[in-house]
């Protein structure tokens, strides 16, 4: 099968370029997953009566009103809620793809499609820039 050793020796060194490649890739997902499941995204809202936490996955993990929202109507700290919320989908979408970028490299398609993911999934939207991180 093989004609000469030369022919040998080039094939056994692009199997083991391969291997490597494999072995670093998977050592740089595991290391990317770990880091990304300790992020949190956490913003407040312009006037500092709200402030909202969300995990790695995007849940609401800690909500903070200040006692002066007791004397504002209920909608107002509901929309303020809402938008502080965005805001922080915005930070952990950030923060994930300083993350991912970081680790895998700007040009990785790997990395393009996690960052397109969590975007389409935390999809901060126009109004988050109107809470402050």
């Amino acid at each position: 099968m093989w004609s000469d050793e030369a022919a040998l020796e080039a094939a056994a060194r692009r199997l083991d370029s391969w291997e490597s490649s494999i072995v670093e890739r998977a050592a740089q997902a595991k290391a990317l997953s770990a880091q990304v499941q300790q992020l949190t995204g956490t913003a407040r809202s312009p006037d500092l009566m709200v402030e909202v936490t969300v995990d790695s996955a995007g849940m609401l993990v800690d909500l903070r009103l200040d006692e002066r929202t007791r004397h504002r109507p209920a909608a107002d700290t509901a929309r303020q809620i809402l938008e502080t919320t965005r805001a922080a989908y915005s930070d952990l979408l950030r923060q994930m793809t300083e993350a991912t970028t970081g680790t895998l490299g700007d040009d990785d398609p790997t990395a393009v499609a996690l960052v397109d993911s969590y975007r389409r999934r935390l999809d901060p939207g126009p109004d988050a820039s109107n809470a402050r991180r």
